[in-house]
């Protein structure tokens, strides 16, 4: 069941959205400072957050910007109607979509429906992002729900090619040629046993953004929505 982290400081607002969002179908947590936001959202590890830009004690840009620097998270901005430079900021600075106050609370629970169905993974030459995993090629480091990962190197090489051929299945044979190379004289159990321990390291990775599958009679595959 998907999380939503409401971050409003007006309770009104946020007891209208939280009673919307629920009879969506959504769990909800909210908070009401933005001093605790992101401690909420590293704990509770949300799938999406609804984020109000004026809050006491921290400003909604600044915990925009620290969810950013970890996660791919979903957040949708809460900002007035008028305020249209709010808005593109909000955008700018890595906003997935806004919604104006006052708002309509079928037009709230439409928006998140699109965000999350439009959430998808992202592959390119630096890094690789699905949902709340990013792997950063250029450093070598594996971020889960903000935090990092560690993995052996060979786990880690591994879990970097899964990550480049996303949604392809790959025998035991082909793995141990990709990643332990030719001249591996080793079993292939070692891809087993490989699997396995990066399972274990991302137990806490939602089976609805990705898991390891898999492939009964072949081997593996990194499955992605």
């Amino acid at each position: 069941m998907k999380k939503i982290l409401i971050v409003e400081d007006e309770k009104s607002i946020s007891m209208v959205l939280k009673a919307y969002l629920v009879k969506a179908g959504y769990v909800v947590e909210q908070v009401y400072d933005g001093g605790e936001a992101i401690r909420i959202f590293k704990e509770w590890k949300p799938s999406l957050v609804l984020l109000d830009v004026r809050l006491p004690n921290q400003d909604g840009w600044l915990i925009l910007n620290k969810i950013r620097e970890h996660s791919a998270c979903p957040v949708i901005i809460l900002t007035a109607l008028d305020d249209v430079e709010q808005r593109l900021k909000g955008l700018r600075e890595g906003a997935d979509d806004y919604l104006c106050k006052p708002f309509v609370g079928e037009e709230v629970v439409a928006r998140v429906q699109a965000v999350l169905r439009r959430q998808t993974h992202l592959v390119t030459e630096v890094a690789a992002i699905f949902g709340q995993l990013k792997i950063n090629y250029a450093t070598r480091e594996v971020i889960l729900h903000g935090q990092n990962i560690m993995l052996t190197p060979r786990d880690l090489d591994l879990l970097i090619f899964f990550s480049r051929h996303p949604n392809q299945s790959f025998s035991r044979e082909q793995l141990i040629e990709a990643v332990w190379g030719f001249d591996y004289e080793g079993s292939d159990r070692a891809v087993d046993l490989s699997v396995k321990r990066i399972r274990h390291s991302l137990r806490d990775w939602s089976a609805e953004e990705g898991e390891i599958a898999t492939i009964r009679g072949l081997g593996y595959q990194f499955r992605v929505k």
